[in-house]
């Protein structure tokens, strides 16, 4: 989730409890029931209803997009989303949470996603997207979690979703601050942080201190190409994480979780995922701020077998100025990218190298609205040319990031 970062106000922020979790800090809370720093600043609007908390989020992204190599394309979209959060006490000891995102991709983008080469993952009129990011469906999460104190140190939470997120992969990229100013997902996407929009998931966890352990069952299923609906829980795959926040500045976790018929086009395959992430954030002064992450993560499939991804990406703020980048590695199959050879497993590992540059144009005045832009370099085998071309990869974009301020 966006962060804000008032130096007069973090015991504010501290003092305020998570809506997961009534033991954690606001600051804490992410996407699901994932963890980031605890120092992480939060963007946001946050109202009072005598005990009860609101906090609203989001982010939206009108931008020119043109990507190269005979799979790329132009293109004028708007990535979007917007997200709230309510807390309710019951007592000192015990709360209920209520959490709720939405987005307008579909509008924006249209159902064929937006041009982002080498990204895979879920379909289009019958047929696989490849280089192309899918769009997000109308309801991201509609979650209802309990929490209970049981003393200083020991707590426990329950959380349903219908959609909602399970407890398998790091904070969702748009939730992650390293990311948040990336209008791009990352390439590796399905095999780090996919499961964050899932129709049906019930997650059980304990806490000790900063450690925390949680399990899920949830719907393996990804959303299918109606984006305004809502699909048929299904309960039938299973993840555990454990996370560990061993001082303010950093969060880390490591989860694996078994995904049934994850594409629909492909319902026999099966995924064991793997990941482990480390969010490290700094902050620097008055409104200054460093926040990077590692993230890797293993898809175990039914037919390309074990495949792995690594990404590395890094934000840097300083009041009106931001620069970020990102650089990413992944395995992906002939399958996968959609070629057309006789051994579909065969695997073509791709990279991607980012930066980007944002100026705000109004800070800290209830709207930050920045203008940006960023330039990515991509590196693939040779093998590939005759279906990207022998030309050099990349991919550009303009666009205006409109989000509440600090």
């Amino acid at each position: 989730m966006p962060r804000a970062n008032h130096e007069n106000e973090p015991e504010m922020h501290m003092s305020m409890p998570s809506s997961i979790n009534i033991a954690d800090p606001m600051s804490r809370e992410s996407s699901g029931t994932a963890w980031v720093p605890d120092s992480t600043p939060m963007y946001g609007h946050m109202m009072m209803f005598g005990d009860d908390m609101l906090m609203l989020h989001g982010a939206i992204f009108p931008r020119y997009t043109n990507v190269s190599t005979r799979r790329g394309d132009d293109r004028i979209d708007a990535p979007n989303w917007i997200m709230g959060m309510y807390s309710h006490p019951l007592g000192d000891s015990a709360q209920l949470g209520l959490r709720a995102m939405m987005s307008l991709d579909l509008l924006t983008e249209g159902g064929r996603g937006y041009p982002l080469l080498f990204q895979t993952g879920e379909s289009w009129n019958g047929q696989s997207l490849h280089d192309r990011q899918h769009p997000h469906d109308l309801f991201s999460e509609l979650s209802l979690s309990y929490s209970q104190k049981f003393d200083v140190d020991l707590s426990a939470f329950l959380y349903f979703g219908y959609p909602g997120e399970p407890a398998l992969g790091p904070p969702t990229f748009m939730h992650r601050l390293s990311a948040m100013d990336n209008p791009d997902a990352p390439i590796g996407h399905h095999w780090q942080d996919s499961t964050h929009i899932t129709f049906g998931v019930a997650t059980a966890g304990l806490q000790w201190r900063n450690v925390k352990v949680e399990g899920s069952v949830f719907t393996g299923r990804e959303p299918d190409e109606t984006r305004y609906d809502f699909d048929r829980p299904r309960f039938d795959s299973f993840s555990g994480r454990v996370s560990w926040n061993p001082i303010a500045n950093l969060a880390l976790q490591i989860s694996h979780g078994y995904i049934k018929s994850p594409e629909a086009l492909d319902p026999d395959t099966k995924v064991h995922r793997t990941t482990a992430s480390a969010i490290y954030n700094q902050p620097l002064g008055r409104d200054t701020n460093w926040s990077t992450s590692f993230v890797w993560g293993q898809n175990n499939a039914t037919q390309e077998g074990k495949t792995q991804s690594f990404l590395i990406e890094t934000n840097y703020q300083r009041e009106r100025d931001t620069v970020y980048a990102r650089w990413e590695r992944v395995e992906k199959s002939a399958h996968e990218l959609v070629i057309d050879l006789a051994d579909e497993s065969q695997i073509f590992p791709v990279s991607g190298y980012t930066i980007g540059y944002i100026r705000d144009l109004t800070h800290g005045q209830g709207l930050d609205v920045g203008l940006g832009g960023q330039f990515t370099l991509y590196d693939y085998p040779d093998s590939l040319d005759p279906f990207y071309g022998g030309n050099l990869g990349y991919g550009f974009e303009f666009f205006l990031r409109i989000r509440p301020s600090l």
